[in-house]
């Protein structure tokens, strides 16, 4: 392909959507994927959930991210994806620092503009429109930035920011300017296009296209999906598992096609 990004090797993640489930639950399907050998686990930023009893057992993301911190050793751990209006960016980037050093440099930033409007309902947040909320986020990224580098102790290591969202105008272009990975849905013809066009906002921003890993979503067999995703530049893979008992058996099926892949 040419593309720099396609040289990377190809990573598995798992999201372990934190509904329906009891918390022992949860942290053991965290410690079974990290011994299955998953890249990183995520979470997810929501107060309610998303599928199944709309009041259901749930747990909040942040508090629980430090959890994993202590009890994995070796993954990658973060939000797919944080709701940058829920916490004041500053707090945020604070938050995000110390799990960075609780997990000893294993935290992704993952954070995107927010969409479930009941947790802003519940919750005391003002809605807005989808453009006020992607503007929150086009504010909120480089103050982040700028506490990171306020910060004592400052984080372990340039923390990875992924964004998540598919917007061509406005996310997209975001992802250029701030962005380690970017995270997006759709069929083959549309994560090309998206590529794409995140290319031509890395041009113009002077960003160099191959230091943003691209990410998608682990839908069904991986030999299904996989060889075309991965023949467009998609190198993160990322299974969602969820409760009340979570079952691994694809992401087995996707660390193995994992495997295979790199070693060519």
């Amino acid at each position: 392909m040419g593309r720099a990004y396609a040289d990377r090797p190809v990573r598995i993640g798992i999201q372990i959507q934190p509904q329906h489930a009891d918390y022992d639950a949860i942290r053991r399907a965290v410690a079974e994927a990290e011994e299955l050998g998953v890249d990183i686990a995520f979470n997810w930023d929501h107060f309610y959930p998303l599928s199944g009893e709309p009041e259901g057992k749930h747990f909040e993301c942040w508090t629980m991210l430090g959890a994993w911190a202590e009890a994995t050793e070796r993954i990658e751990i973060g939000a797919l994806v944080s709701c940058n209006t829920y916490r004041n960016p500053e707090l945020l980037a604070d938050m995000a620092r110390t799990v960075d050093h609780i997990s000893g440099g294993r935290l992704i930033l993952g954070i995107g503009a927010g969409w479930f409007e009941k947790d802003y309902d519940e919750y005391g947040y003002e809605f807005g429109t989808a453009g006020s909320r992607l503007a929150d986020l086009a504010e909120a990224l480089p103050r982040i930035e700028k506490r990171w580098a306020k910060l004592n102790p400052a984080p372990t290591r340039d923390i990875p920011v992924l964004i998540g969202g598919g917007g061509e105008k406005k996310t997209l272009r975001m992802v250029a300017k701030h962005a380690t990975i970017w995270h997006g849905f759709g069929d083959p013809e549309t994560i090309e296009r998206k590529h794409r066009i995140l290319d031509e906002h890395c041009a113009d921003v002077g960003r160099d296209p191959g230091e943003i890993e691209r990410s998608t979503a682990a839908q069904g067999s991986p030999d299904e999906i996989g060889p075309q995703l991965l023949e467009l530049g998609t190198r993160m893979f990322t299974v969602s598992v969820g409760g009340p008992d979570y079952d691994l058996g694809q992401l087995r099926d996707w660390i193995s096609w994992r495997d295979e892949v790199n070693r060519g």
